[in-house]
């Protein structure tokens, strides 16, 4: 950072502010921001946001983000303070409070800045106080009134307090209305501290507020999900593919450390008469995992069909190695419906095409050995996604048994509680025998648990 002024303190608390918003904003970017600040300044924030703009957002996604928490975070009409009065963000006013900024026990100065209305010091005041309070660590609701008080504590309320009491006291028609006077001025700084202390909650504590919010989506029942949370889980399940993507989706080497290749050590070494200057190690080689998924898009999995059939689309995406099908009383391959649609096409195309109907996994595994069979080998993992009500159709436990023969493993996926299985049309227990692992998937934690094991496992 040669060169470069360390960024000012409102700029490193609005780079937090950015990041809790959900902007990606790396070391590099944040000392091109601090480059851009040092040259134009605070002083026109039309200018000032456009330029960090172009720094820190890079999708339109970010740029809505970022344009929320810009005008959110330098707002500052708190105290009715005119842009030609504030102090300018950045100023020596804003940055450090001020001459005679306000402390703990300065009531006196409190005092003459409410009777005299000097607007633009009481919000230098406060800004202060709120720094000195440790406002950005705020981060539930039922915090807002603690930080409230320390603010105004440390801005010198308590003295004021107490002047205003002996001005009562006095029992002066001079004392009485300057106790009066002041008592409005006081009303009217508690609710600007509590406004201020709200917009510093929405600030800091978006970050937190959403990653509590993804954890309470991961782990909550996929059936149960409201329409509003779908597009907060479409990010999450874009997100987690990605994530798999990175770890899996390309042919890796792991070294095999301690086992020296002997022959290849020699021949690289031939120049220097067989002596191994260079040494080369056994490497092991990780492929790729092949894996076909069969999805259950039934009428009794329906609440969840969009779930799996959205972590179906965002696996297409990040893995080249992978086919999937649908079914209910049937089978149909959507490997090319998900390559080629967009994810909500994709989804009701599959849907209007197989979904809802009566499900017949003994019919539907009848179709896969038919047409599908033939390409399943001893590296391929098998992933079902289905509850294994049959509607007390014959299950094929026969086929299932010939695609465990021949396949590396069968995962079955289930929806439904452990205690369901094996009641009513449940066949669960008749396929169990032949899958290498039967576990309870129904939130999104879950699927991610279970893919996860698997990629590990398929290297």
């Amino acid at each position: 950072m040669s060169g470069v002024a360390p960024a000012s303190e409102p700029l490193r608390r609005f780079l937090q502010v950015a990041r809790g918003a959900g902007l990606r904003v790396s070391a590099a970017e944040g000392i091109d921001a601090a480059r851009a600040v040092q040259m134009i300044g605070f002083a026109d924030r039309a200018i000032l946001k456009d330029s960090l703009g172009l720094i820190l957002a890079k999708t339109p996604e970010e740029k809505a983000a970022y344009d929320e928490a810009f005008e959110l975070y330098f707002k500052r009409d708190d105290l009715g303070v005119s842009a030609d009065d504030e102090p300018q963000p950045g100023s020596a006013a804003w940055a450090q409070g001020g001459e005679g900024g306000q402390g703990e026990g300065s009531g006196q100065g409190l005092g003459q800045l409410l009777e005299q209305d000097d607007r633009a010091a009481l919000a230098t005041a406060m800004e202060k106080a709120a720094r000195e309070s440790g406002v950005e660590n705020i981060r539930f609701f039922t915090q807002k009134n603690l930080y409230a008080r320390r603010i105004l504590d440390k801005m010198g309320l308590r003295q004021v307090e107490r002047d205003m009491e002996a001005l009562r006291r006095s029992g002066t028609p001079e004392g009485l209305g300057r106790a009066q006077f002041l008592d409005g001025r006081v009303d009217q700084l508690r609710d600007s501290v509590r406004d201020f202390v709200e917009r510093n909650l929405l600030l800091f504590a978006k970050g937190e507020t959403e990653k509590f919010r993804e954890e309470l989506l991961k782990s909550a029942r996929l059936s149960n999900l409201e329409r509003r949370d779908l597009d907060r889980m479409r990010v999450l399940v874009r997100q987690m593919a990605k994530k798999l993507a990175a770890r899996y989706a390309k042919t890796r080497r792991r070294r095999l450390r301690g086992q020296l290749d002997i022959r290849r050590t020699m021949r690289r070494n031939m120049g220097w008469g067989g002596i191994p200057f260079i040494t080369v190690w056994k490497q092991k080689r990780i492929e790729k995992p092949r894996v076909m998924v069969l999805c259950d898009v039934s009428g009794s999995v329906a609440p969840m069909s969009q779930f799996l059939l959205m972590f179906l689309y965002a696996l297409n995406e990040a893995l080249s190695d992978i086919r999937s099908f649908a079914f209910a009383g049937s089978m149909i391959e959507v490997s090319e419906i998900l390559e080629k649609e967009p994810v909500e096409q994709a989804i009701t195309k599959i849907m209007e095409t197989i979904g809802f109907g009566s499900s017949n996994f003994g019919n539907s595994f009848a179709d896969f050995e038919d047409a599908w069979m033939k390409d399943v080998t001893n590296k391929t993992t098998i992933i079902v996604l289905g509850d294994a009500r049959g509607n007390r159709t014959d299950p094929r436990t026969d086929i299932v048994a010939r695609m465990s023969a021949r396949s590396k493993r069968i995962i079955w996926l289930n929806p439904e509680y452990k205690s369901a299985w094996g009641t009513g049309d449940s066949d669960m227990y008749r396929y169990a025998p032949f899958c290498n692992l039967v576990t309870v998937c129904n939130t999104l934690r879950h699927l991610e648990r279970a893919i996860t094991d698997i990629l590990d496992d398929a290297v």
